[in-house]
């Protein structure tokens, strides 16, 4: 939970650091742009948010199902949106997420909903996301900044 929660202000503080003039560079044809990247790390911590709200409230119906997320990402037009306006979106999507494991027991948070032929756990979510923004941000610095690792 503490890399959760420090991951909040640190991933805002990268998205900050990156120029404008770069927000709307894609490293190559059919790939995100950076403002549609970082959309997609929100987009994704709130499908992995519902999971872990399914799994966490012990749900054995429910079949979680996959999303396409190249269809969400050409369904949401980030164009005009700005710095401050990615932040805010993924620090209050990050804010509810951390409120919904803060408070979760043991046996809550290894529950196995069922995903398909898998099973997820909101422990699984909460590693998922903290894992798929240092990833999204490696790619940013090395695909889209030319930073080295």
């Amino acid at each position: 939970m503490e890399i959760f929660m420090q991951q909040m202000d640190e991933f805002s503080e990268f998205i900050r650091s990156i120029p404008v003039d770069k927000l709307d560079f894609a490293y190559a044809p059919g790939k995100w742009t950076i403002r549609e990247a970082i959309n997609h790390v929100s987009d994704t911590e709130r499908v992995y948010a519902y999971r872990s709200l399914v799994a966490a409230r012990m749900d054995s119906q429910t079949n979680l199902t996959s999303f396409d997320e190249n269809a969400y990402a050409l369904h949401a037009d980030v164009s005009n949106r700005s710095v401050d306006e990615l932040i805010a979106d993924f620090r209050a999507v990050r804010q509810s997420s951390v409120y919904l494991f803060k408070f979760l027991n043991d046996t809550q948070a290894s529950f196995q909903a069922k995903n398909g032929n898998h099973v997820f756990t909101a422990n699984g979510g909460l590693c998922f996301m903290i894992g798929h923004v240092i990833h999204h941000e490696n790619v940013i610095k090395s695909r889209y900044l030319n930073i080295g690792d």
